[in-house]
């Protein structure tokens, strides 16, 4: 079943609920060594565990764009599939298409998307127009 996230009637696919999971795990286990939510405390505390009220918005976009920069440094074999499991490997294997070089743009949504810019496009809308909360339903 796919998760997406939901900002007022407008639902946008993320992917299924392992794959948003290791999007959340790579961004934990990968950036914040003091460990979950320690640096990115809105997408990890706030919207990965339940909602993101509309005024954290544009500071969460914040943290996707500083997340977004820093995994520019890591590999896509540095993915963590799930925090909890770190043995854990996508079901893709090492099978992943050239124009992936790094964990920055490892991540794509269900409909072919990159997921920090669907992401960031919709934290804009809740930021800028939306009445919120974000939620990963």
């Amino acid at each position: 079943m796919a998760i997406a996230l939901m900002i007022d009637n407008v639902a946008t696919e993320l992917g299924t609920g392992d794959f948003v999971h290791a999007f959340f795990s790579t961004l934990s286990a990968r950036l914040e060594p003091e460990g979950w939510g320690t640096r990115f405390p809105l997408l990890l505390n706030a919207l990965y565990q339940g909602e993101l009220p509309k005024e954290h918005a544009a500071r969460a976009v914040e943290e996707l764009r500083t997340a977004r920069a820093e995994l520019r440094a890591f590999s896509p074999g540095q993915v963590v599939w799930d925090i909890e499991n770190r043995d854990a490997q996508p079901p893709w294997g090492s099978n992943i298409a050239a124009s992936i070089t790094s964990l920055a743009d490892y991540f794509v949504t269900s409909t072919g998307r990159d997921l920090f810019d669907a992401m960031i496009e919709d934290l804009e809308f809740l930021r800028d127009q939306g009445t919120g909360p974000a939620t990963l339903t």
